[in-house]
């Protein structure tokens, strides 16, 4: 894996901007990890994605790093509106309408302002929110499969197992019983 790193200078003096493009590259560090992992039971990979998935938590927070005029990307506080309201409706349905009636942008210049912004399409952004979603209920109840789906905005089970999958390389069920494991082990 190969890394750069920039003039000590630069490093001293970090600014909103800045701070994003080094969250950025982190995350695409630990997604590369997660992908040379060979065992996809390995105890690290779960680890790789928790902490990618934090740090994604993290970027809509800082400003969005928009030119001043904001025809590029959401301002901080459309952003914030956006992902608050995503966060609230994710157990149904989230429509790119309602997200550009929050902000009061047409759709194509919305759907072009929030891939800008948040590095993903709307329905991908929502797809991957309702996936840690998942991950979470998994980890912290006993719930069938089934329910949990449901819960996270899902249609069924079916739905949530093909995008858990395309996103973290196993089943959910997979995951849920080494993550378990590893709970178990890690108190013991």
């Amino acid at each position: 894996m190969e890394t750069h790193l920039e003039d000590p200078q630069a490093v001293s003096k970090p600014n909103p901007t800045r701070s994003r493009e080094w969250m950025h590259r982190v995350m695409k560090l630990l997604e590369a990890a997660v992908g040379q992992l060979h065992d996809l039971e390995h105890p690290a990979q779960g680890t790789l994605l928790e902490a990618a998935s934090l740090l994604r938590q993290q970027i809509p927070a800082l400003p969005t790093g928009a030119v001043p005029d904001g025809r590029n990307c959401l301002l901080a506080w459309q952003a914030h509106k956006v992902h608050a309201y995503i966060d609230s409706h994710i157990t149904g349905p989230v429509l790119v309408a309602d997200l550009c009636a929050l902000v009061q942008r047409s759709e194509a210049h919305f759907s072009r302002s929030f891939k800008r912004t948040f590095g993903e399409s709307p329905h991908s952004f929502v797809v991957r929110r309702r996936v840690e979603l998942a991950a979470r209920y998994m980890l912290t109840s006993d719930a069938p499969l089934s329910d949990i789906a449901l819960r996270c905005g899902f249609v069924d089970q079916a739905h949530l197992c093909r995008h858990f999958r395309q996103s973290v390389g196993q089943t959910p069920a997979a995951w849920r019983r080494v993550h378990r494991l590893m709970n178990v082990a890690g108190q013991g």
